[in-house]
């Protein structure tokens, strides 16, 4: 593991930090300057000493040396880099790893997020809540498009689990050190963050808010990442599309039984019939796309059993900036 480092170069001794705010960046040198800004005043208005730590998902626009630099000017912005790029989920688990508060919010470098929630997730923190979790009331510069296939997403999603997650919520909340110490524990390579979040359960409660527009730049998620997410957030925490084609098998199995009963007693009445080409070109082509297709879901699960046996670390360090502490979890 990479050693950790003031701008002097020495490692010193800092007052317990009561909040952490963890941030995933790729390519976000553009929006720093707007991003720590609103954030150190935010938290400076709360009053509750803090560190942000950011986790550099090796960037290429030069957000490294940035991060750098702002740590030069306040040593409460630290960095964790990582060796290549490791996806943004596996980032947030890096920056909750290093995290050292009593309080710890991830958040997104794009500003969607305001961090103006952050004295009133505090405020519910003081109440009792372990969990205080922002709910989007509304989503600004998202096409109708998006806005439905997450609609769609939440609802299937919680049902087909056994723990739900809040609707409309994404990484952006505060976690009590007692849950980010728990969600430390989970290891699995395949990570699906808001599921692992609802998993550990505790106190939990929302707040809404009304989701900005990005700040600059354009998402570089685009439909077929979003679906490789969601269908990876089931696989993660559900086995219902493995018995879904169990069900297909038996439903298909007894149509075929009767579709056969059917040809039986018709040729006993009427004799033999030379049966058309085209009817059993489309059974032999519906039926080869549905072994495929369950195929190819055994194959998804089988594929996240390799990973995890494989036991590779999650990530790798090759830079920490800052007085960090030691991982509360195993890489």
């Amino acid at each position: 593991m990479a050693k950790a480092k003031t701008s002097s170069g020495k490692v010193k001794a800092e007052k317990e930090i009561t909040l952490s705010v963890v941030v995933p960046m790729y390519n976000e040198a553009a929006i720093l300057d707007d991003l720590f800004n609103e954030l150190t005043s935010v938290l400076e208005a709360t009053g509750e000493s803090f560190e942000i730590v950011c986790v550099n998902d090796a960037s290429k626009d030069g957000t490294m040396e940035s991060l750098c630099a702002y740590h030069e000017q306040d040593p409460r912005i630290k960095v964790v880099s990582l060796s290549r790029n490791f996806g943004k989920e596996i980032a947030l688990t890096a920056g909750l790893d290093f995290a050292a508060g009593k309080a710890v919010i991830p958040i997104d470098a794009d500003l969607q997020d305001p961090p103006e929630l952050i004295p009133e997730m505090i405020a519910k923190w003081r109440e009792g809540y372990e969990v205080v979790f922002a709910v989007r009331r509304s989503r600004e510069g998202e096409s109708a498009l998006k806005r439905l296939t997450s609609f769609i997403f939440y609802r299937v999603f919680n049902v087909l689990v056994e723990t739900p997650i809040p609707v409309d919520t994404g990484d952006y909340r505060l976690m009590d050190r007692a849950v980010v110490d728990h969600v430390c524990q989970l290891r699995e390579r395949n990570r699906f963050m808001k599921g692992i979040f609802s998993w550990v359960g505790f106190k939990q409660t929302g707040i809404e808010f009304d989701r900005r527009d990005r700040h600059s730049g354009k998402s570089r998620w685009n439909y077929f990442s979003l679906w490789r997410y969601a269908f990876g957030g089931i696989a993660s925490f559900s086995n219902v599309p493995l018995r879904v084609w169990s069900y297909c098998g038996v439903a298909i199995s007894f149509l075929a039984f009767a579709y056969a009963t059917f040809l039986m007693v018709r040729t006993l009445i009427y004799g033999i019939e030379f049966p058309g080409y085209a009817s059993l070109m489309v059974a032999i082509l519906f039926l080869g796309g549905i072994q495929l297709i369950s195929l190819g879901v055994i194959g998804e699960y089988l594929g996240r059993v390799f990973d995890e046996v494989k036991r590779r670390p999650m990530y790798v360090v090759s830079e920490c900036v800052g007085n960090l502490p030691e991982r509360h979890g195993p890489p």
